[in-house]
């Protein structure tokens, strides 16, 4: 791997302190909808696509029409509900700012939707810091599958490796591993070691990666 030159960051769980949010508007969401899921299966799921998620938690397809009234419900939850209390990690918006001042284009690869992606980024303190963005509706695969990940690296305009993701799930990992992308891990999201294997650095959060930032996998 040669310099980096380009650093795609996950928002939710990485950034911003969301992930249980996001549980817990799914669960309301089936709930009305008089599907029953445990909070604790969703939990585990923050950080895929929906699209994977509802079937794995409920069998039901988003593309359903019970399926689609559930997702859409789960957005308002989360938007109305949940997003005015969210806050940022400890020093995001530093991290990205630290980064790009390096010389490096960032990158948010998230796979949430457009319309939630923007209001997170306000909240991390890093909608004007990104170069790009790229969210769920840039990608016909959500992850754990690489394609948001490729749409990052062409709005970057880096090869795979020239670049590094900032992740907190098992599903950043996977994703960005598929596209051939190595990856930082973030405990802050809620997962064990354990289940961040693959990733090259493992860090607590954005404050513990910013004081550990010359000595990371992105300078070294």
């Amino acid at each position: 791997m040669g310099r980096v030159t380009a650093v795609l960051f996950d928002v939710d769980g990485t950034l911003v302190d969301s992930n249980d949010a996001h549980a817990y508007a799914w669960v309301q969401a089936f709930s009305e909808h008089g599907v029953e899921v445990p909070f604790g299966a969703v939990r585990r799921r923050i950080g895929m696509g929906g699209d994977k998620l509802m079937p794995e938690v409920s069998g039901i397809s988003e593309d359903s029409p019970q399926g689609s009234e559930i997702a859409a419900r789960r957005s308002a939850i989360f938007r109305d509900r949940f997003l005015p209390t969210l806050r940022a990690f400890r020093e995001a918006g530093a991290l990205v700012a630290a980064i790009k001042a390096g010389g490096v284009t960032v990158v948010a690869a998230s796979s949430a939707k457009r319309e939630e992606l923007e209001p997170l980024l306000r909240i991390a303190g890093a909608a004007s810091l990104m170069d790009e963005t790229t969210s769920s509706d840039d990608a016909e695969a959500s992850k754990p599958d690489p394609d948001i990940i490729h749409a990052a690296l062409d709005r970057a305009g880096a090869q795979a490796g020239d670049a590094m993701m900032i992740g907190d799930t098992p599903y950043d990992i996977d994703a960005a591993r598929r596209a051939g992308v190595a990856v930082i891990a973030f405990r802050c999201g809620g997962w064990a070691d354990a289940d961040l294997e693959g990733a090259v650095a493992i860090y607590d959060g954005p404050w513990d990666l910013l004081a550990q930032l010359d000595d990371s996998p992105l300078r070294r």
